[in-house]
């Protein structure tokens, strides 16, 4: 809305000022400061409207965490679509991610309210189902923008692009989003650990979108494909930047309110998707490597042991943030600043050799 409002006062007024809102840098600006400022001052007149945690199981933190306001998710990711819609000249692709995001928020809402937890068969059947439309949605979309009604990933160490076939996409599309939304609900157990990594993922992207992808001469340079829409994907990363740094700032140990399932999950289904708008999966390696082995690892081994029986890392707890705190008594803040930090040396790493060995 700002974008055209810009474009209205400067035909019809002639504001010339008024070409600031058709700024790409000046509209993730205003995305992320007023995400972060909204979130900050009217999350904690929320508390009230929120359920309470009912604890979680198998967990070192479930009494600590029992009792407290959860489900916040629904308010910050709420603010988040409403800015989009409001800052952010948006496409049929980033309204449907956005609208999409939504849903997984109010999946995850809807079990947190919930007096029993729906279940791990219930929610992932909604991941699944919510992960395959983004799916279809993705490839309908980049189809229909490319003049050969193909996709094509771009990959480390190749320079040509690699056309992917739709059911091959789908299916790997839909896996790869169901396991950033259930990795980083995994993830959320340690106070601001997994909004702390998710915010890296974030401003890692967004700059991506902006610097990189979206900007033609650097892509050319890097031999990867400019995205036409990567300085809007960019405004609409940082604007859910700016809202979860609004949460973090109320939720730094010891918290006092829970992001919830209502909020982990659409962090995880936005991070996903964000990956897949960038054209290179691998990426998911560089922002959340730390979130998959911390939770994915998890539900590889209860997959494993549940359908298969077999054992693997009997020794070892999931969450692996839990088993840092009981194996090796790291405290809380120890957990959030170790795993942040290892979070970065891979994100730096991976990010210069995805991009310059090619």
């Amino acid at each position: 809305m700002l974008y055209y409002l810009g474009e209205i006062l400067q035909n019809a007024f002639d504001f010339g000022p008024a070409r600031l809102l058709q700024s790409y840098t000046v509209l993730i600006v205003i995305a992320l400061y007023t995400g972060f400022l909204v979130t900050e001052k009217l999350l904690p007149h929320m508390y009230r409207f929120l359920p309470s945690d009912r604890g979680r199981e198998f967990t070192l933190t479930a009494e600590a965490a029992k009792g407290k306001p959860t489900g916040s998710g629904c308010i910050f990711i709420t603010i988040f679509v409403v800015e989009c819609f409001l800052v952010v000249p948006m496409t049929i692709q980033q309204v449907g991610i956005v609208v999409l995001t939504w849903l997984t928020m109010l999946t995850g809402f809807l079990d947190d309210n919930s007096i029993t937890s729906w279940g791990e068969y219930k929610k992932g059947l909604l991941d699944l189902l919510i992960s395959l439309a983004a799916a279809f949605l993705l490839y309908c979309t980049f189809a229909a923008t490319n003049t050969e009604g193909t996709v094509s990933f771009w990959l480390p160490f190749i320079t040509h692009l690699i056309r992917i076939p739709m059911p091959v996409y789908v299916v790997f599309a839909t896996i790869l989003l169901w396991a950033s939304i259930n990795t980083t609900n995994c993830t959320d157990g340690v106070d601001g650990l997994s909004s702390t990594l998710v915010l890296i993922a974030l401003i890692t992207l967004g700059s991506l979108f902006y610097f990189v992808l979206g900007h033609t001469k650097i892509a050319a340079y890097l031999l990867v494909p400019h995205l036409i829409d990567g300085a809007s994907w960019a405004v609409i990363t940082f604007a859910l930047a700016g809202v979860l740094m609004g949460y973090l700032w109320h939720n730094a140990f010891p918290s006092h309110v829970l992001m919830g399932d209502a909020g982990s999950r659409a962090l995880g289904f936005f991070i996903g998707t964000a990956v897949l708008i960038t054209g290179n999966p691998f990426i998911i390696l560089a922002t959340s490597s730390i979130i998959f082995i911390n939770g994915g690892m998890g539900l590889m081994k209860v997959f494993l042991l549940r359908f298969f029986k077999i054992h693997i890392f009997e020794n070892v707890r999931f969450p692996l943030h839990d088993h840092m705190r009981k194996n090796h008594g790291w405290s809380p803040t120890q957990v959030l600043i170790k795993f942040m930090i290892m979070q970065l040396l891979i994100t730096v790493a991976l990010i210069g050799i995805i991009f310059k060995v090619r």
